[in-house]
C-alpha cells in the first residue's frame, strides 16, 4: 500500500471513530427516546467499521498509528465544534499543534 493510500485510509478511520464516538454521545445525550437506539446502533455500526479499517491492512502499527492520532485529534475538533457547539480553547489548539507535529514527526522520519 502506498503512502498516500494509507493515510487516505487512517484519515478515513479517524472519521469513522470519531464520527462513532460522536453518535453514541447523541445517543446517550438525547432527550428523544425514539432517536436514542438508532444513534447507538448506528454508532456501534460506525466504531466496528473504524476497527476492521484500521486494522485491516498490513502496515506498520505503530508508525503510521502516529499520523493517526493527529487525524483523530483534528476530526474529534471538527465534530465537538460543529456536532456539539464546544469550541476549541487555546489550551486545546496548543496541545493540538503538537500532536500534529508529533503525528508527523513519527509519520515522516524514519
Amino acid at each position: 500500500m502506498g503512502y498516500s493510500a494509507a493515510m487516505g485510509l487512517l484519515l478515513l478511520a479517524a472519521i469513522l471513530e470519531a464520527g462513532g464516538d460522536g453518535l453514541m454521545r447523541a445517543g446517550m445525550q438525547t432527550s428523544t427516546h425514539a432517536w436514542r437506539p438508532l444513534f447507538l446502533i448506528s454508532g456501534c455500526l460506525v466504531l466496528a467499521a473504524y476497527g476492521y479499517t484500521v486494522n485491516a491492512p498490513r502496515w506498520d502499527f505503530g508508525r503510521l498509528l502516529g499520523i493517526y492520532v493527529a487525524f483523530f485529534f483534528v476530526v474529534s475538533q471538527v465534530i465537538a465544534w460543529l456536532g456539539f457547539g464546544q469550541k476549541p480553547t487555546t489550551g486545546i489548539l496548543c496541545g493540538g499543534a503538537l500532536i500534529i507535529a508529533g503525528g508527523l514527526v513519527v509519520s515522516l522520519v524514519k
